[in-house]
């Protein structure tokens, strides 16, 4: 999401969208996965219902990436994790990174911590997601 201002924490995006405040640019990306299982891929990930996500089908690291055509600014990223419903299979740590392609990519933040655990408590549909930074 493109924000020209600053988005408080736990905003709700889709309200902020629906104000003009944000942008969902998503659909702009190539998006990929380091693994996954079989009906458990990026379009579940991306979809707006709380019964379908990504799993993956690897060994660590678990990787989500999105790829834009030309170089875009993302000022807010948003994601939805269920501690709650399955902490053996929700993230612990999440490392945001960018560059111009895959092989120099740079970490620039990651999410805190109780951002984390407070995603898994609150409950909602997937576009109601939780802003971490």
């Amino acid at each position: 999401m493109t924000t020209p201002n600053k988005t408080p924490p736990g905003a709700d995006p889709k309200q902020l969208e629906r104000t003009g405040t944000v942008r969902e640019i998503g659909s702009q990306a190539v998006w990929s996965l380091s693994s996954c299982k079989p009906g458990f891929g990026v379009d579940q990930l991306r979809d707006d219902n709380l019964e379908t996500y990504w799993q993956s089908d690897g060994s660590q690291p678990h990787l989500v990436n999105i790829q834009f055509r030309r170089k875009t600014t993302v000022k807010t990223l948003c994601i939805y994790a269920d501690y709650k419903s399955d902490e053996s299979y929700t993230p612990s740590k999440i490392s945001v990174r960018v560059g111009n392609n895959f092989h120099n990519l740079q970490e620039i933040r990651r999410p805190r911590e109780h951002a984390l655990q407070q995603g898994g408590e609150q409950r909602g549909r997937k576009r109601d997601k939780q802003t971490l930074y």
